[in-house]
């Protein structure tokens, strides 16, 4: 199935100065992020290969990736807040920290306006998503 067939559209939105290790590093983080509010139709059934092996269930539709600079990241985290589109963020001091309590403490210590943004995502119904995410290019 490709995009176009469901009714809503994963993104992630990574910043484009990152080192390899903290853009895959954010996109993990955002996804959980995205997985735990999307609730159970969100989520495929557990795989199994030829020997009978299980393995974990992944998203059922496909998450696209693009990369953006700070300031455009800044902007698409005010386009989903004014389409009422819940987000994940991940903010630059979060890679300081080593826990969940420090991340949620991090970003609790920054307005919004002043947000370090490190990466965004989100799932939202495609016209939204497409207005929200518009003028972004794919992460290469």
């Amino acid at each position: 199935m490709g995009v176009g067939q469901f009714d809503t559209k994963v993104a992630v939105v990574v910043r484009d100065d990152l080192a390899t290790w903290q853009r895959l590093n954010v996109t993990a983080f955002l996804m959980s992020g995205l997985t735990a509010r999307a609730g159970s139709g969100a989520i495929g059934h557990d795989y199994e290969d030829a020997d009978g092996r299980r393995y974990l269930p992944l998203l059922v539709q496909p998450v696209l990736v693009y990369e953006a600079g700070a300031a455009k990241l800044t902007t698409v985290r005010g386009r989903a807040e004014r389409r009422g589109i819940e987000i994940a963020i991940y903010t630059r001091e979060m890679f300081a920290t080593g826990n969940d309590e420090d991340n949620r403490a991090a970003v609790r210590a920054v307005a919004t306006e002043q947000l370090d943004l490190a990466g965004i995502a989100l799932r939202a119904p495609h016209r939204d998503a497409d207005a929200i995410l518009r003028g972004l290019a794919r992460h290469p």
